[in-house]
């Protein structure tokens, strides 16, 4: 049994999401940096799970890192969870969906913001709800 509240088969998954987002959210894929969506997206609302619509991020916490994904300084508290992930021949704590456990992208501790931190998401991996 999974410890998240959203579950579905990898075909739901997969069926739901289309190849591109179930490369990213399911699969732990990253899209190509400046390629996004939201990379450079600044309305006000609020940025949702793809998959199962949990919202992670509020539009007041993005911000541009130049790192080519959309960058937020805080998510919302009990949101995501942080996993410790040493692929690539690296040590970073990869950000996943508390709700439905899909790949997010990353955190980092260089933020620019009090905060510290920048979570670099892939916009694959979210939706955006205009306030």
């Amino acid at each position: 049994m999974s410890k998240y509240k959203v579950n579905k088969t990898e075909e739901e998954w997969k069926a739901q999401l289309g190849d591109e987002a179930y490369k990213i959210l399911r699969l732990k894929g990253t899209e190509r940096p400046f390629t996004g969506e939201y990379n450079l997206h600044y309305d006000k609302g609020n940025y949702n799970c793809k998959a199962c619509d949990a919202t992670l991020f509020e539009s007041n916490s993005k911000f541009d890192s130049g790192c080519g994904w959309p960058s937020f300084d805080e998510s919302i508290p009990g949101t995501v969870e942080y996993v410790k992930d040493y692929s690539h021949g690296m040590i970073r704590i990869e950000i996943l969906c508390a709700n439905c456990g899909s790949h997010l992208g990353h955190v980092f501790n260089d933020g620019p913001t009090e905060t510290g931190t920048r979570y670099c998401v892939n916009s694959l991996s979210i939706n955006f709800n205009k306030d």
